[in-house]
């Protein structure tokens, strides 16, 4: 297991995006297409896109205007781990970007913070 990436929510993309671009000298890549209609940009340190930006407006519980998103680990083992949640009751959603060969599961910790689980490269994506 590894840290993945860290999403974070603002009010103010292009700030945000030209600080991490500036302070952490990270490059701007298109994001996948299955997600391209939630506003928002990955930023890639070397291949890696590490820091996940997204549009908000602070409405509802889980979208605070200026958060820290969610945290994604990477994992290996998708079947196994989605039949670990199953089995535990622990209920999900489900992404696959198949351009990137992935596929992610999300699921809330017990005080609904949100994680991302992403597998990688572990054959083809439904």
């Amino acid at each position: 297991m590894q840290l993945d990436h860290a999403t974070l929510r603002t009010r103010n993309l292009p700030r945000t995006l030209a600080f991490f671009v500036e302070v952490f000298g990270l490059v701007e890549r298109p994001r996948p297409r299955a997600i391209r209609a939630i506003p928002g940009h990955w930023l890639y340190a070397g291949d890696d896109p590490i820091v996940h930006l997204i549009g908000s407006h602070g409405l509802g519980p889980y979208h605070s205007p200026e958060a820290w998103d969610h945290v994604g680990f990477r994992l290996k083992g998708y079947a196994g781990f989605r039949a670990r949640l199953d089995g535990l009751g622990i209920a999900y959603s489900t992404m696959d970007l198949e351009e990137l060969d992935e596929r992610r599961l999300f699921l809330r910790a017990p005080c609904g913070q949100l994680i991302e689980a992403v597998f990688r490269n572990e054959g083809e994506t439904a």
